[in-house]
């Protein structure tokens, strides 16, 4: 990939920005590689979500685990359907703000491109297979993806550029703005959460210009509100309808106590357990909250106005918030952040909180997980020691590209975290009786 800039004759797609006094300047809609302007009725942004919503990557979510796998029950959310719900939440958020609602919609669609296998549990094991190499990070993969893996551009080397998207879609789509050494501290603890590999840095560099440090853009922090209100209300609706609880068990000190604290060790460390509480009671008091649902079609309807009421709660305090102290003028860029009042932070993260306690956390689920664990890390051993023999096409090119032994296992990773768990767990079956 090019060292640096490669963005040349951009003026005709660049004058294609509708509005100049819409908070988008030129740059922002400047792309690594340089492209031929194709049509004069869609803006750059545009041409970055179709990108992005016709990607091989966004299909690929379709089979990997949001919370619970795929294959196990039609209802349940997957990577994918979770992104265009992710998508439809930022889009309307970010356009009532003042955003390109074209900006936040490939940022939200984008924003778990990078994830392995088996979700998070995939992710931990890649990790640990990857500490010797800068470790693997779902948001870093994701900008790994977009701006090298996914076929579409090539740079005037005839290197991989990725999707090849404007600077301000993929500044948007970099929810953690820093390399893994330059994570900031919280609390006292460096974060584990970091948004680039370090030979990435060069895109990096180049997406970050003009941007403050370690500061995401108001486009991306709306993609990340739009994530936590999504997938804290959707995951509670799936455990309800999949039978792992019914919120009526809130009314056992146990449960409730159990809540608590996982709320606090998974999400809010230094929250007080009596403010959590206060939070789950504000929610209890609310109309729309459903203790009960017998799976009937009227239940399952008072369960979807449910979610539907909660994800405007938690976007309307939000949007007041922010509004309040910015007025009304349209906010994009770095000229705002969104503000989230601590209520309703403590809110959201009592909804995830459900989820941990009564779906994540089950012992019936640690078999699962460690096997899961199990099959990433013989699956990396075996790719390993074989070369590029079982790779796919792209990646084995990679493979003969690389320079060193660090290099080419930087491409079985990428080669493992492209795949679904379907996928990962036949390939583990196929090579496990290939390579003795």
């Amino acid at each position: 990939m090019a060292e640096g800039p490669a963005v040349r004759g951009l003026a005709a797609e660049t004058s294609a920005l509708e509005n100049p006094g819409s908070g988008y300047r030129d740059a922002d809609a400047e792309r690594m590689v340089a492209e031929p302007f194709k049509n004069s009725y869609r803006s750059p942004f545009e041409r970055d979500r179709a990108r992005v919503l016709h990607s091989s990557a966004l299909r690929r979510l379709g089979a990997k685990t949001q919370v619970v796998a795929p294959d196990s029950d039609d209802f349940v959310r997957t990577r994918l359907t979770h992104s265009l719900e992710v998508a439809q939440v930022g889009r309307e958020l970010g356009r009532v703000l003042g955003c390109d609602p074209d900006v936040v919609d490939t940022a939200c669609l984008s924003h778990d491109l990078g994830h392995p296998p088996f979700g998070h549990n995939g992710e931990a094991a890649l990790n640990e297979l990857a500490h010797a190499i800068g470790g693997f990070e779902g948001n870093a993969q994701t900008l790994r993806l977009l701006t090298r893996l996914e076929p579409k551009v090539l740079d005037s080397d005839g290197g991989p550029a990725g999707l090849n998207l404007t600077r301000a879609s993929l500044d948007a789509a970099c929810k953690y703005p820093w390399l893994a050494a330059d994570a900031p501290v919280v609390h006292g603890h460096r974060t584990s959460k970091f948004g680039v590999y370090t030979d990435d840095e060069p895109i990096f560099r180049w997406l970050r210009e003009g941007a403050p440090e370690g500061h995401s853009c108001i486009e991306a922090q709306v993609m990340d509100l739009a994530d936590d209100i999504s997938y804290s209300v959707h995951d509670v609706e799936d455990a309800i309808v999949a039978g792992s609880f019914q919120l009526a068990e809130l009314g056992d000190s146990d449960n409730r106590n159990r809540v608590i604290g996982y709320t606090q060790q998974w999400y809010l460390p230094h929250t007080e357990p009596a403010e959590i509480d206060a939070a789950l009671e504000r929610l209890e008091a609310t109309e729309v909250w459903v203790r009960h649902s017998d799976g009937s079609r009227a239940a399952m309807g008072s369960l979807k106005n449910m979610t539907s009421q909660l994800i405007g709660r938690f976007c309307q305090s939000a949007l007041d918030t922010t509004r309040a102290i910015y007025g009304s003028q349209p906010l994009t860029r770095f000229a705002a952040d969104v503000v989230v009042p601590q209520e309703t932070i403590i809110e959201i993260a009592v909804m995830k909180g459900l989820a941990t306690t009564f779906v994540m956390t089950t012992d019936r689920r640690q078999p699962i997980y460690q096997h899961q664990q199990e099959v990433l890390h013989e699956l990396v051993a075996i790719l390993v020691a074989s070369g590029d023999q079982h790779l796919e096409t792209m990646f084995a090119a990679d493979w003969r590209a690389a320079q060193n032994d660090a290099e080419r296992l930087r491409v079985v990773i990428d080669q493992v975290a492209s795949l679904t768990d379907v996928s990962a767990l036949a390939w583990h079956r196929r090579l496990s009786t290939l390579v003795p």
